[in-house]
């Protein structure tokens, strides 16, 4: 059986792979998935056995092994829904920093970049985000963001940008993804949103 290669991976990453490689292989009954840190195999762990996999974990040196197998057929359908089975909702994503939580700033920035990556598994419920105040400064030439929201805009989420607030910061000719817009705009988008998430 060919593992599935984390090592080096921060988290959401080993589980996002993972669960790619069961929805494009539903007939799996057992796998390996290697990873080199314990939240990546705890999380990973979790996300098996919540699949229906009884799960071991051995560690060999810097590698964590976790090893899954289920003597049934995994029903895909019902644990790892896909896009059409998912009720779709207007949600609204407003992304007031350019930092996730509060307290150390370098660990916010990763936490940000960690959370605009693992967005597109929010799947079509996704229709737009807003990028106010030092949320601006996701979208600018150079941030390691950027890609992250490029990518989202091109699967068709609709992304905002203050134009007062790009104006403020003197990032204006620096924005590189999303339609510099206005205050009008941001709270009619409010309006229409059926769901609104803050960060």
């Amino acid at each position: 059986m060919e593992p599935i290669d984390c090592m080096g991976l921060s988290c959401p990453q080993p589980v996002l792979k993972t669960r790619a490689f069961l929805l494009a292989h539903p007939e799996t009954t057992g796998l390996v998935v290697w990873v080199d840190n314990a939240p990546a195999s705890e999380n990973v762990q979790r996300f098996l056995e919540n699949q229906g996999f009884t799960v071991a974990i051995e560690s060999q040196g810097e590698r964590i092994v976790v090893s899954a197998s289920q003597g049934c057929e995994l029903p895909m359908a019902a644990t790892v829904p896909g896009a059409s089975e998912v009720e779709e909702k207007r949600t609204l994503i407003v992304l007031a920093k350019d930092v996730l939580g509060e307290g150390d700033s370098v660990l916010g920035q990763k936490l940000m970049f960690n959370f605009i990556n693992t967005l597109p598994e929010m799947g079509q419920s996704l229709w737009r985000i807003v990028c106010l105040n030092a949320g601006v400064k996701l979208t600018i030439e150079g941030a390691e963001t950027l890609p992250g929201l490029q990518k989202l805009v091109e699967q068709g989420v609709s992304l905002l940008v203050c134009g007062t607030c790009l104006n403020h910061y003197g990032l204006l000719e620096r924005k590189r993804v999303g339609e510099t817009t206005n205050m009008l705009d941001i709270v009619t988008s409010l309006q229409h949103a059926e769901k609104i998430i803050t960060i």
